[in-house]
């Protein structure tokens, strides 16, 4: 049994990794424990809580109110990992300075930034969004149509994404991809990378986002990303989405071309 007097010489280590890591214990409650909660107490996942809320507190049609009242709800009612509003202040401008015609979503959880891409593209083009998990995906299918948006402007694909992208081309008719947005498990960006360079897919001028490449973290996707010489590469810093005080940040990689 420790003695009080050994248990108050570790109480200021204690207190110095409380107040240091606050953030990621409270990550940690809003992630991890209040969901298991939830999901004893209502029967259904966190995904399907959140179409709920959605679908009674959202206006039908419209992707603003669909976003505004998602980020509410991963705000202040359960947490899930989208892109959220301040980073996804990013890839809002990054579609509207470029106009993609063609774009590819590895990742697309509840559909949260497929409705963000969505209602940022031009009249006439494309999102192809690849999720791998089936029950992720019914829900997405669901607010993403809520939102508005058919399969003419977003085709949603269930599959994993290394069994997609090769197949792209063949299966879905897509000559050149401008814009990809990567947001799945993060020990598939650079695998997935590799396959949109040995997929001709990638045009000079093709732009790559990736969120969460500082939290968790994506190092070997940055280090291939500086090393290879085929991309001009901009990290941009920010906090991890819905929880201030972990940082984290998104990768903006523009193609180069093949040498």
């Amino acid at each position: 049994m420790v003695s009080p007097a050994i248990a108050l010489a570790f109480l200021p280590m204690i207190l110095t990794l409380i107040i240091r890591y606050r953030y990621y214990f409270v990550l940690f409650y809003r992630a991890v424990l209040v969901r298991w909660v939830q999901d004893c107490l209502t029967g259904i996942s966190r995904e399907e809580r959140a179409f709920q809320y959605i679908l009674t507190h959202a206006t039908p049609g419209n992707p603003d109110s669909i976003l505004d009242t998602f980020d509410y709800w991963c705000s202040k009612v359960e947490f899930i990992s989208n892109i959220g509003p301040k980073k996804g202040l990013i890839l809002d401008r990054l579609l509207k300075e470029t106009c993609p015609l063609t774009v590819l979503e590895l990742g697309t959880h509840c559909g949260y930034s497929a409705v963000r891409i969505a209602r940022s593209l031009p009249v006439g083009a494309r999102l192809y969004s690849v999720e791998m998990d089936q029950r992720n995906a019914q829900v997405a299918e669901k607010i993403i149509r809520l939102a508005g948006f058919d399969d003419d402007t977003v085709e949603l694909i269930v599959q994993p994404s290394d069994e997609v992208i090769p197949r792209l081309r063949e299966d879905y008719g897509v000559e050149r991809l401008d814009f990809v947005f990567m947001d799945h498990w993060k020990r598939c960006y650079l695998p997935d990378l590799q396959l949109l360079e040995g997929s001709g897919l990638l045009g000079e001028g093709s732009i790559i986002l990736a969120d969460n490449v500082i939290f968790p973290g994506a190092p070997n996707f940055l280090r291939h990303a500086r090393r290879s010489g085929l991309y001009e590469l901009r990290v941009h810093r920010a906090t991890l989405e819905y929880i201030r005080g972990i940082r984290d940040g998104m990768a903006e990689l523009v193609f180069l071309g093949l040498k």
